[in-house]
C-alpha cells in the first residue's frame, strides 16, 4: 500500500514542546505521538511512495484556494499521476522525504494563514480547508491548529477538523488543548471558557495540559483570580497537578494576596526543587511589598539568587517598588547598582521609580543623575516626574536646578506645567527671599490659566515675610479671603513663622491676620505676646486648639508656637508647650534609653523645639546625676542627616552643634553616624558637675528667627 508523507520534522519538534510530560497527561500526548509515528514506521516497512498531490480546485473557488494549491501543483498534470518508486534504505529516500516534507509544511502554512485572515464563518473556514480534500489527517489538524492565532475563527477550524476527522477519545482532547493556545496567544480568556464548555459538552474529558493552557491564560491576562479558580477545579476533573502547575500558582496566589497559599506552595517548591521563574519571585516580593513586609520582599530577592533565578527588569522595578513605600532610598541606591552591574538593562519603570524614591529622600544628587540618565536615553518625563523633581527642588533649595528643569519641562513638548508645577517653582523664589522672581512666576502662572492656590499663597507669604514686607504679607492674606480660600493650619503656621522674623512694633498687623483665619490661635498668640500672667486657661485654650486640628497638623503647629516663644524670650512657656506636646503625644519617642546609651531625637522638630528639647534633657541629666542615678557609657543627640536646607540658614545639625559650643557640652560629631553628638559618661559627669541646672535659652533668639518655614511636600 502506498502512502503519502505529510508530516515534517518541524511540526514534531513543536509537538514536542507543546505538551510538557507529567504523570496525569502524558497518556495523551504520547497517544498523538505514537501514532504519528507507527504511521512512519508501517509506511516504511514496505516502501515508499512520492508523488505530487493533484488537486483539482474549480475555477469557483477563491484565489486563495488556488495560490496554496499550485504549492503542490506546480509541475504538469501529468507529472502529478505519475509514481516513483523509492527503496526506503537508499540514501536517496531521505531526500525525498525532506523535499516532500519541506513542500507540505509550506502548503498547510498558507492554509493556516489563510483562515487567520479570512471572515470568521463556517462557510469561510469550510472553502478554505476543502483544499486538503476528504481525508483529513490528524497531523494536518494539529498541525493547521498550532498555527492559528485568531482565536474568533479558530473554533469553526476545530469544528471542521472534528467532523471530518472523527478522532479518537485522546486525539480530540489534544485538537481541542491547541486550539486553546490560540486563546491564550491572542489573550482572549473569556473565549478560552467558552470553549472549556463547548468541551465538556462534546464530553471531551480534559486533562492536565487543558488546565494548565487556561491558567496560564489567565495569568497572562492579568486574572490571577481566575488562575486560581481554574486551579480548584482540578480535581472534580480526576486531574492532579504536577509540579510546573504547582510553580505557575505560586505567583497566581501571591498576586490575589493569598500569602499562606502562596508561601506555602513556595516553601514546597524550594523543599522538592520545583522549577520557579522570575516572574514568580517578582510577584511573592510584589505580594510582600504590598503587605508592607518590606525586608520579607528583600529576603525572597537574595533567595532567588541563592536559587540561581537571574532577577529580570520586572523584578528589579517591583523590589524598587516596595522600597520607594518604605523609603528606602539607600537601599534602593544599591538594588540599582547590582542591577547594572548584573547587565540588566534599567528601563523607564526603573528611572521613574528611583526619581520618585530620591525625590522623596530629597537625596538631590541621586535624583538629578537619574534626570540626566533619562533624558540621555530619550525617555519622556510625565508632569508627575518634573513636579516631584521641582517640589525636591523647593525644599532642599536647588535655585538653578528649579529653574533648569521648569524651563525643560516647558520645551519638552510632552507636557506642560500645571499649578504644583508653578506653586513648587515660587516656593523656591520664596523660601530664599526672592520676591521678584516669585511674583514674575506667579504672573506667569495667571497668564497660563491657573488661579492662585492657599499653597502659592502660603509660599509668597513666607517670601515676603523673609523679606521683611509686613504690609504684602497682609496684602496676601486679604488676597486670599477674596478668593474664598479658607486659611488652612499650615497657612497659619507660616503667618507664625513670619511672626519670628517680625519687627515687635509691626507683630500688631500679623496677629490680625491670624485672628481672622483661626480666633482660638489668634486668642493664644495674644496670651504670649502680651505676656498675659496663666491663670490656667493658657494651657487649657492651647489643648482646645491641638485637639481640634489635624493629626498631620499638630506637630507643625506646636513646633511654631515653641518657636515663638523662643522668639519672645519666654522659655519657661516654650517649655510647658514642648511638655504638652509629650503629653498629648504629638512628641513621640524624643528621648530613648539602653543599658549602654541614652539618646535625645531632634529630627523633624523646628530649631526652637529642638533646642528646647536639647535644654529639658541636659537638665534631666543633671537631675538624674544630683540623685544618684548612674549614666550609661555614652550620650547621644541625634538631629539627623536629611538635606532640608530651610530648617535653619544654617541646619538642624549645624544649630545643634553650635549650641553645644556655647554650652561648653564635651558632645563630638560622630564620624561614622550622621547627624549623631555623642559624649562619653565620664566627660558628660564632669561637664554636669560644673554647670547651673538652670540654663536660658534666651540667647536662642538669633538661630529661631528665620527658622522653620513651608516647602511644599510631596509624599
Amino acid at each position: 500500500m502506498a502512502s503519502h508523507i505529510c508530516i515534517s520534522h518541524s511540526f514534531l519538534s513543536h509537538n514536542h514542546q507543546s505538551f510538557p510530560s507529567s504523570s496525569s497527561s502524558s497518556s495523551s500526548s504520547f497517544s498523538l505521538h505514537n501514532f504519528l509515528f507507527s504511521n512512519f514506521a508501517s509506511s516504511f516497512k514496505r516502501f515508499t511512495l512520492l508523488s505530487k498531490a493533484s488537486l483539482h480546485h474549480p475555477n469557483t473557488h477563491a484565489p486563495h484556494q488556488d495560490a496554496v494549491s499550485r504549492d503542490l501543483d506546480t509541475n504538469s498534470s501529468s507529472s502529478s499521476k505519475s509514481r516513483v518508486w523509492v527503496n526506503p534504505s537508499s540514501s536517496r529516500a531521505k531526500h525525498f522525504r525532506t523535499k516532500s516534507s519541506t513542500s507540505r509544511h509550506s502548503y498547510l502554512t498558507r492554509l493556516a494563514e489563510s483562515l487567520n485572515s479570512c471572515t470568521p464563518t463556517a462557510q469561510h473556514v469550510s472553502t478554505i480547508l476543502k483544499g486538503l480534500g476528504d481525508n483529513v489527517s490528524e497531523s494536518d489538524a494539529v498541525f493547521i491548529l498550532d498555527k492559528m492565532v485568531n482565536s474568533v475563527t479558530a473554533p469553526f477550524v476545530l469544528r471542521y477538523f472534528l467532523d471530518k476527522i472523527k478522532p479518537s477519545g485522546d486525539t480530540e482532547v489534544v485538537l481541542f488543548n491547541i486550539t486553546l493556545k490560540t486563546f491564550r496567544k491572542s489573550r482572549d480568556f473569556e473565549g478560552a471558557e467558552k470553549l472549556f464548555d463547548e468541551m465538556i459538552q462534546r464530553g471531551v474529558k480534559p486533562d492536565n495540559i487543558t488546565f494548565s493552557t487556561l491558567i496560564n491564560s489567565a495569568r497572562m491576562c492579568s486574572l490571577p483570580n481566575k488562575a486560581v479558580e481554574w486551579f480548584e477545579k482540578l480535581p472534580s476533573f480526576g486531574c492532579e497537578p504536577d509540579a510546573m502547575l504547582y510553580s505557575a500558582m505560586v505567583s497566581a496566589y501571591a498576586q490575589t494576596n493569598n500569602v499562606d497559599m502562596a508561601l506555602r506552595l513556595y516553601d514546597r517548591a524550594k523543599a522538592e526543587r520545583w522549577s520557579l521563574d522570575a516572574s514568580t519571585f517578582s510577584s511573592l516580593i510584589k505580594m510582600h511589598g504590598v503587605l508592607g513586609n518590606y525586608d520579607e520582599g528583600l529576603r525572597i530577592f537574595q533567595e532567588m539568587k541563592a536559587l540561581g533565578v537571574k532577577p529580570s527588569v520586572v523584578t528589579y522595578n517591583t523590589l524598587l517598588g516596595g522600597l520607594f513605600k518604605a523609603r528606602r532610598s539607600w537601599q534602593a541606591k544599591n538594588i540599582y547598582k547590582e542591577m547594572v552591574t548584573d547587565g540588566v538593562l534599567p528601563d523607564f519603570i526603573t528611572y521613574s521609580t528611583l526619581l520618585r524614591i530620591y525625590a522623596a529622600a530629597q537625596y538631590s544628587d541621586g535624583a538629578f543623575g537619574v534626570y540626566e540618565e533619562m533624558k540621555r536615553h530619550g525617555m519622556d518625563m510625565s508632569v508627575d516626574l518634573y513636579n516631584r523633581l521641582l517640589a525636591m527642588c523647593a525644599n532642599v533649595g536647588c535655585i538653578e536646578e528649579a529653574v533648569e528643569i521648569f524651563e525643560d519641562m516647558k520645551s519638552s513638548g510632552t507636557c506642560q506645567p500645571n499649578s504644583l508645577s508653578f506653586s513648587s517653582l515660587i516656593t523656591v523664589y520664596s523660601c530664599n527671599g526672592m520676591v521678584s522672581e516669585a511674583e514674575g512666576t506667579l504672573n506667569e502662572m495667571v497668564q497660563s490659566g491657573f488661579q492662585p492656590t492657599i499653597y502659592v499663597l502660603t509660599s509668597l507669604v513666607q517670601c515676603y515675610g523673609k523679606a521683611k514686607r509686613t504690609d504684602d504679607v497682609v496684602k496676601i492674606f486679604k488676597q486670599l479671603v477674596d478668593l474664598h480660600i479658607v486659611p488652612d493650619v499650615q497657612f497659619c503656621c507660616c503667618l507664625l513663622n513670619v511672626m519670628t522674623q517680625t519687627p515687635k512694633e509691626e507683630l500688631g498687623k500679623i496677629i490680625e491676620c491670624i485672628e481672622k483665619a483661626n480666633t482660638q490661635l489668634g486668642s493664644v498668640i495674644r496670651y504670649l505676646v502680651e505676656e498675659k500672667e496663666d491663670d490656667g486657661n493658657f494651657r487649657k485654650e492651647i489643648s482646645e486648639l491641638l485637639n481640634s486640628i489635624d493629626v498631620k497638623a499638630k506637630k507643625p503647629l506646636c513646633n511654631c508656637l515653641i518657636d515663638l516663644c523662643v522668639r519672645l524670650n519666654e522659655p519657661n512657656r516654650a517649655r510647658d508647650l514642648l511638655e504638652l506636646g509629650l503629653t498629648l503625644e504629638i512628641y513621640k519617642n524624643l528621648q530613648s534609653r539602653s543599658q549602654n546609651q541614652w539618646s535625645l531625637h531632634l529630627k523633624k522638630l523646628s530649631v526652637g523645639a529642638a533646642m528646647t528639647a536639647l535644654n529639658v534633657w541636659i537638665n534631666d541629666l543633671s537631675k538624674a546625676l544630683e540623685s544618684g542615678e548612674d549614666l550609661p557609657p555614652l550620650l547621644g543627640v541625634n538631629t539627623g542627616y536629611g538635606k532640608h536646607k530651610y530648617v535653619s540658614d544654617k541646619g538642624l545639625a549645624s544649630v545643634c552643634e553650635s549650641h553645644l559650643r556655647e554650652l561648653n557640652a564635651p558632645f563630638h560629631e560622630a564620624p561614622d553616624k550622621a547627624g549623631w553628638f555623642l559624649v562619653t559618661k565620664d566627660a558628660a559627669k564632669s561637664w554636669l558637675e560644673c554647670r547651673s541646672s538652670t540654663e536660658s535659652i534666651a540667647d536662642l533668639n538669633f538661630q529661631v528667627s528665620g527658622g522653620s518655614t513651608l516647602a511644599v511636600q510631596y509624599g
